[in-house]
């Protein structure tokens, strides 16, 4: 630490009057935030190899100059093993997706907004950041080879495979092996690979922006390896619907910069998938068996479950390959947990046909005394404001509101004060005028979503109430376009009401 502390005071001109350690991750490299007493906050390292410093201040000096958000290399030791880096802060994109990983990958519109903008910087860093980069300074290679992908399988064979007690031939593994590396070697590859793309080496700033750190292992490889490390994440639990959204926001980010054959980028991802997932396998597998670090033995579940959903979906083209994981991931070790269903004490039934998919976490649905019923019965109104909303005579308590008032009202004509929104005169002034039509747009497809899971449910009744100023015209004329509406569409009964009209309509059921 006084290393840091000359190499602060050299900086800044001020005594560091604090050094604080910051807890590091799965790295042997040790991180210090050093400040006088003006501020002037630095994050110190020091690291135990002179070759991986020495890329990561190099990596990070291409990059500034490419105008990418990583942090600035201040000052480096005489002997290269501490500097001094920016202060980003201390939230990372890990921290600020916690709460959408505790409740089971149901992440909110916000941190869905985090991912968004993480992923869409990527193919910056790998393209802008390649540009005009020397690899040769990248550690501890300068590209992912044949050599590089057989050694990060044979980690998963020893430190994971063996330890589980899978039996398995040696000669046909390693086949797989280097059929899988030759196949990874010839995914196009000229560009700048991160490596260790995740979200604990992504920072936050205060307005939500990503910045990037540890990429000192980056080097010359395929655009997908980083995709899939991302969104495999072993304890990020991002949903099928999740990841296909953020791989079309890196999809279309990408093709600011090069031509994509997204069938053939697809393809690759997925074998690119298997190789994260594996290797993944083995660095827990070695820092949880055998370095006992409780991180990487919790990392273990979430990541077996990523591997049995690849191979179930047949991501695995290596025959002995598919074979030996399947034995693995169906060892009773490592059988998925199914959460307990805790019975109810208030004496509600488990519902036998739920239409809602829920998350598994939440356990089954109780059914309500509404359900399975039928048939369902649609009550549509209208009416004047003056004299108050309908009363739902079901005892539901009512159901849609719509105020019409907004819209433009032929009552204040002449030629419709004497007409209703049923008169032809009235229908044309309204529909050629668009702007109720714009306005019934929007009800009909809220309509339609509610209709449908009613009808689902087997519930018996839906009220539907559109007012205006005297229930004449708009009302009317949304009222019973409404009703026509629902009944072409779903063929139930529905029962129409012109209340201060004194007029009512029932269309029957057809189905």
């Amino acid at each position: 630490m006084d290393i840091l502390k000359d190499l602060y005071k050299t900086h800044t001109g001020f005594e560091c009057v604090a050094c604080e350690p910051i807890p590091g991750a799965g790295s042997n490299r040790k991180y210090y935030r050093l400040t006088c007493e003006k501020g002037n906050p630095l994050i110190g390292v020091v690291g135990t190899s002179r070759d991986e410093n020495h890329a990561f201040c190099y990596l990070s000096k291409h990059f500034i100059t490419s105008k990418l958000p990583v942090p600035h290399v201040h000052a480096i030791s005489d002997d290269g093993l501490c500097y001094l880096q920016d202060d980003l802060g201390d939230t990372t994109l890990f921290d600020a997706l916690k709460a959408g990983r505790d409740a089971g990958g149901r992440y909110t519109s916000h941190e869905k907004e985090l991912l968004r903008r993480t992923i869409a910087a990527l193919p910056d860093i790998q393209i802008r950041g390649g540009r005009n980069l020397d690899f040769s300074h990248c550690y501890p290679q300068a590209s992912m080879d044949t050599t590089n992908v057989l050694f990060d399988l044979n980690y998963f064979k020893y430190c994971f495979l063996k330890a589980t007690g899978v039996d398995f031939h040696e000669l046909k593994l390693e086949a797989s092996f280097q059929l899988m590396s030759r196949d990874i070697a010839n995914i196009p590859s000229n560009y700048f690979m991160y490596r260790d793309f995740q979200s604990r080496n992504v920072m936050v700033d205060k307005e939500g922006n990503p910045h990037f750190i540890d990429f000192q292992g980056g080097r010359k490889g395929p655009l997908q390896y980083d995709l899939a490390s991302f969104l495999w994440q072993a304890s990020a639990k991002y949903s099928k619907d999740l990841r296909n959204e953020l791989i079309e926001v890196y999809l279309t980010n990408l093709k600011h910069y090069i031509e994509v054959d997204e069938r053939k980028f697809r393809k690759d991802l997925q074998l690119c998938i298997l190789f994260r997932l594996l290797q993944v396998l083995g660095a827990y597998g070695f820092r949880g068996y055998f370095e006992r670090k409780k991180h990487f033995l919790d990392s273990i579940p979430p990541a077996l479950d990523n591997l049995r959903d690849l191979l179930n979906h047949g991501g695995c083209p290596y025959p002995y390959l598919t074979e030996i994981l399947n034995d693995m991931v169906n060892l009773p070790q490592f059988a998925p947990k199914v959460p307990e269903t805790k019975k109810r004490a208030d004496g509600y039934k488990i519902t036998e046909n739920n239409p809602y998919n829920a998350h598994i976490a939440d356990g089954p649905a109780t059914f309500s005394k509404y359900d399975g019923k039928g048939p369902l019965v649609v009550k549509v109104f209208s009416f004047s404001y003056r004299n108050g909303i309908p009363e739902d005579e079901s005892g539901n308590g009512g159901g849609y509101v719509f105020d019409c008032r907004s819209t433009h009202n032929p009552g204040r004509y002449e030629p419709y004060k004497k007409l209703t929104g049923l008169d032809e005169p009235v229908i044309r002034f309204l529909e050629d005028d668009g702007e109720i039509l714009v306005f019934l747009h929007s009800i009909y497809r809220l309509a339609d979503a509610h209709i449908q899971r009613y009808i689902q449910r087997g519930f018996t009744s839906l009220m539907f109430s559109f007012g205006c100023t005297g229930g004449q015209h708009r009302s009317v004329y949304s009222a019973q376009r409404l009703a026509e509406h629902i009944h072409d569409k779903f063929g139930i009964e529905v029962r129409i009401c012109h209340r201060e009209q004194n007029i009512t309509q029932t269309l029957p059921a057809t189905v």
